[in-house]
């Protein structure tokens, strides 16, 4: 057996900037103590496999790095696209075995195939001598992976975090220059706990909801003459919100009037988090969730007779009663919520949340500080 690498790449947390990033906007997120965990070892030829815990092993052959069709949406494409990374910065690849665990669950909205493709940049890297690439440049790489090889098309947000650690506000205004900065604030100290729970629908089977989004907000966009709503001011779009409705419908609209609304309670999160003030954090995240729900629409799909992240907000704003915030979580139509959780009473939420949703169903999480990191075994 040849020398061992292992990667470590966690998993986020939406802290604030609910689908803000692909538009321009600005976000506040955080790694997560969550992770996945690959043990990598070099082969003499071109094949990478990966052998992942509880799924069938695969392999594919690196002397083709171009995206293909019939690997869309597959963890394949997420290997075959981040060697056309390296490949394009002149870098040979190599093949390997991958050994993959996991503590992110797949599907379930804290970005499992961010932290896949990080953990897949960072062990090219190293094994393939690319010498230093930052880790938000591994981010960015890993952005195109998803889109563009996945197919799911994505912000920024989800593989900075990962990639970055602790908990970042972030400017994506300009894609090739996104520009991070570190919060420094404590949940822990300030009494509560972040819980992810996982509402029992995968997102992963919406992409096509979750793609609308974007979509629909840039129609807004390019009908006021730019590519994205971070180009416009809020008074352009009302001053044409009446053709708007005409040419696109309502809700591409009630999307827009989110962007905004959105952006403007990053702002004023980011200044309570700096503030330490936790009180006008969580009365502003509870405003959030409810644009989400009600002007985003990103809770539930149209016509769907099942609606889990509607009824997974309900009830954990019950258990809350008044104490905390609760808000959908990330791409949103299945995956997760979040919650601000009192830390006296997170593992009573916990409990109660697990009795109706399943097992392990709420998630007590902490910030992860180190983001994407590597080492030789």
């Amino acid at each position: 057996m040849g020398k061992l690498l292992q990667v470590i790449s966690p998993g986020r947390t939406e802290i604030a900037g609910n689908h803000t990033d692909h538009e321009g906007g600005h976000v506040i997120a955080a790694a997560l103590d969550r992770a996945i965990i690959g043990t990598f070892e070099e082969r003499d030829d071109l094949i990478a496999r990966v052998e992942s815990e509880g799924r069938e092993p695969f392999e594919i052959d690196l002397a083709s790095t171009d995206a293909r069709d019939d690997e869309f949406n597959t963890s394949m494409a997420l290997v075959r696209g981040m060697a056309a990374q390296f490949v394009r910065r002149g870098v040979a690849p190599h093949g390997f075995m991958a050994r993959v665990a996991s503590t992110v669950p797949a599907g379930g909205g804290i970005s499992s195939s961010a932290a896949f493709e990080n953990m897949l940049g960072e062990a090219m890297r190293v094994l393939w001598g690319a010498g230093e690439i930052s880790k938000l440049e591994l981010a960015q790489m890993s952005q195109t992976v998803e889109r563009d090889w996945f197919g799911k098309p994505c912000g920024l947000m989800d593989q900075a975090a990962c990639a970055l650690g602790s908990i970042q506000f972030m400017d994506f205004s300009d894609d090739d220059d996104p520009r991070t900065e570190k919060i420094d604030f404590d949940f822990s100290e300030a009494g509560y706990a972040i819980c992810i729970i996982m509402v029992g629908a995968d997102h992963s089977a919406l992409t096509g909801e979750y793609a609308a989004v974007p979509a629909e907000m840039r129609a807004a966009a390019r009908e006021l003459g730019v590519e994205r709503l971070g180009e416009l001011s809020e008074d352009a779009v009302l001053a044409n919100i009446s053709r708007l409705r005409a040419t696109l419908g309502d809700r591409p609209v009630l999307r827009t009037l989110h962007y905004f609304r959105e952006e403007r309670l990053v702002f004023e999160r980011a200044a309570a988090l700096r503030a330490g003030d936790i009180d006008a954090f969580l009365n502003l995240t509870n405003r959030s969730g409810a644009s989400s729900a009600m002007y985003l629409q990103n809770v539930s799909v149209a016509g769907a007779p099942d609606q889990p992240t509607m009824f997974a907000l309900a009830l954990a704003d019950e258990l809350l009663a008044d104490r905390g915030a609760v808000r959908v979580h990330g791409g949103g139509f299945g995956g997760t919520i979040q919650a601000f959780v009192p830390a006296d009473r997170a593992q009573g939420f916990a409990t109660s949340i697990d009795a109706v949703l399943g097992d392990g169903a709420c998630m007590i999480c902490s910030v992860d500080h180190e983001g994407i990191r590597s080492q030789w075994l």
